[in-house]
């Protein structure tokens, strides 16, 4: 039985997670940490939790094996960052970081602990997602050439985002930046795992039609690589559902496009220019949610799907980056020669 923690609840996406974790017959929850007293106050009521406002204090008082990190994109690296620390295994929501650096530590501190370090991303677990990348990767539509996501909606508040998320999600220092950090992110991961870290980055960012905001309400982020040209986009003022958070993949043999709310996956052919729907095998268990696959890591040292492993996630944190860089200045930034990270 792995006895988890929570750190942070003011990200929304943490009420979508626990359910699953208490369902877990491998997991058992038995204490959350937050400065935010409604929440811990909801924690307690709806999860039978201990509660802390501190996490050292929680280290103290309880025995833990794993923890969720769930506050802002600031405080969620530096907490991740003491909690590989004190022998935790962690679970953090995606990007992993608000900047490069912060990032940095929580891989030091999980390469020196020897921990496991997760990243959730909501569609990993979408099972179009998950087919359509392994399906490019095993050369299904030829040579990769470009990578399109688009992340958008009216905004978080407009979208029903809680006081307590809005309040660090408009804030560039807690977030990270505005759109850019929130929603290129999605095409930043997809890109580096089906193409690895771009050569140049460039971008274009402004307050579009929320000119009250501190940050960005949209953003497009573009990645060069030899062979390939790779487009993420973000908006906080979409009206529309229609062309939404949809993966699209485009090779020298083919298309695929991964749609978000029907679960299909669909793919075009030279000889099918239109495309047809293909068939989603059923995932294994493990894959079908964040908790199982974070459990079957622990347990068995297996590697993480490829959008949830910290190395693939510390590069797409370098690209949103020098992309926010790249929209400051206006101009294109090359990416420093390192060796690649699983």
């Amino acid at each position: 039985m792995t006895r988890f923690g929570i750190i942070g609840l003011s990200h929304d996406h943490v009420w979508d997670v626990l359910p699953e974790l208490k369902e877990n017959e491998q997991a058992e929850l038995v204490a959350a940490c937050s400065l935010q007293r409604p929440l811990l106050d909801r924690a307690a009521k709806e999860y039978g939790v201990q509660i802390y406002t501190d996490s050292q204090e929680m280290a103290a008082s309880e025995q833990l094996d794993a923890v969720l990190i769930y506050g802002n994109n600031r405080s969620g690296a530096e907490e991740g960052k003491k909690a590989l620390e004190r022998g935790w295994h962690v679970l953090i929501e995606k990007p992993l970081a608000a900047d490069l650096a912060g990032a940095d530590e929580l891989l030091q501190a999980a390469d020196t602990t020897g921990k496991r370090l997760m990243v959730n991303w909501p569609i990993a677990w979408w099972p179009q997602v998950q087919h359509a990348l392994a399906l490019a990767q095993s050369g299904e539509i030829g040579e990769v050439w470009q990578v399109r996501y688009r992340a958008a909606h009216q905004g978080p508040k407009e979208m029903g985002a809680s006081e307590h998320f809005c309040d660090w999600l408009y804030d560039p220092n807690r977030n990270g930046g505005g759109a850019l950090l929130d929603y290129c992110c999605y095409g930043a991961v997809l890109s580096r795992v089906l193409l690895g870290r771009p050569r140049s980055v460039t971008a274009v960012a402004g307050q579009l039609l929320k000119t009250d905001l501190d940050a960005e309400d949209n953003a497009v982020l573009l990645m060069q690589y030899p062979k390939a040209i790779c487009i993420a986009e973000a908006s906080w003022t979409q009206i529309d559902k229609m062309t939404h958070y949809r993966t699209i993949i485009y090779g020298s043999e083919g298309t695929l496009l991964a749609e978000p709310e029907n679960g299909r996956l669909l793919k075009a052919t030279k000889e099918q220019p239109e495309g047809f729907e293909i068939e989603v095998p059923e995932l294994a268990a493990h894959q079908r949610q964040p908790i199982a696959h974070f459990l079957h890591g622990i347990e068995t040292d297996e590697a993480f799907h490829p959008l949830c492993r910290a190395g693939h996630c510390r590069d797409a944190q370098e690209i949103l980056s020098l992309g926010a860089q790249a929209a400051e200045s206006g101009q294109q930034i090359e990416l420093p020669q390192l060796k690649e990270m699983d």
